[in-house]
């Protein structure tokens, strides 16, 4: 397959082309179908927006989850409408109200600072739709502090889970679920992320289990995930008391 260089070309172009390739099972000899919902579409996917949510942990599974065949990927709030970032410098269109969904094959919560999270998790109409929606979902979701909501709502009770490096011992001792400092982890049908990015590395694992594993595999390449950052500081384990602190001082000197 030969790509023009014409101006015509673009990456929505190539793109098109890259998911039309992947849903016929034409993207590679070892590439198979991806598997379909009974009744032909593909998965129903709900992200929850709130007041303070971090802008990356929806919007990079999003950009995930949206290429895989046949998805419909919604964003979810109480109200439709922009929803607020925890910077106050953005914000994003929730389509639907909670309320006007019943069932998910997908429900993602994406994880806020402490004034987004403290909300949610007092929240009762929330918390309740959160435990309605788990008992229809083929899986339920979470990107960094996220995993402290679906904890409020009783859903991570015992089980493994991953959060934010900063949130870990408070999800751990409040909730009692054991928590794992990963990039993701999966208990039963919950699959937990670490905080803000590695909400990407959890979407490319939920693709495959959606699909298959040459169809994620597919997705990552048409996005071009392949960080290679500047700095090897991302990870809490290896950073030092001083770095920890000044990026827990960074992080609520931006959110308002």
């Amino acid at each position: 397959m030969t790509i023009s260089s014409s101006p015509t070309t673009t990456r929505r172009n190539v793109l098109g082309g890259t998911a039309a390739l992947v849903a016929s099972g034409l993207a590679g000899a070892s590439a198979a179908p991806a598997r379909a919902r009974p009744d032909g579409a593909g998965p129903r996917i709900g992200i929850v927006l709130y007041d303070g949510f971090s802008l990356l942990d929806p919007t990079g599974p999003a950009e995930v989850l949206s290429r895989v065949p046949g998805a419909r990927v919604t964003m979810l709030a109480e109200q439709p409408g922009p929803v607020r970032t925890d910077t106050g410098d953005v914000a994003v269109v929730a389509e639907q109200a909670l309320a006007e969904v019943d069932s998910l094959d997908v429900l993602l919560i994406p994880g806020a600072g402490n004034r987004g999270t403290v909300a949610s998790t007092q929240n009762p109409a929330l918390l309740q739709w959160i435990r309605d929606i788990d008992r229809t979902t083929a899986w339920t979701t979470s990107v960094c502090t996220g995993a402290v909501i679906l904890a409020a709502a009783g859903l991570l009770s015992g089980r493994q889970a991953t959060t934010y490096w900063a949130a870990g011992p408070y999800l751990q001792s409040t909730y009692g679920v054991t928590y794992l400092p990963q990039r993701y982890v999966r208990s039963g049908k919950y699959v937990t992320a670490a905080g803000v990015s590695a909400g990407i590395d959890m979407a490319l694992y939920l693709a495959a289990l959606l699909t298959d594993d040459d169809t994620a595999r597919a997705i990552q390449l048409g996005i071009e995930y392949d960080p290679q950052p500047p700095f090897d500081a991302g990870n809490a384990g290896r950073a030092s008391e001083e770095l920890r602190g000044r990026a827990e001082t960074l992080l609520q000197q931006s959110q308002q």
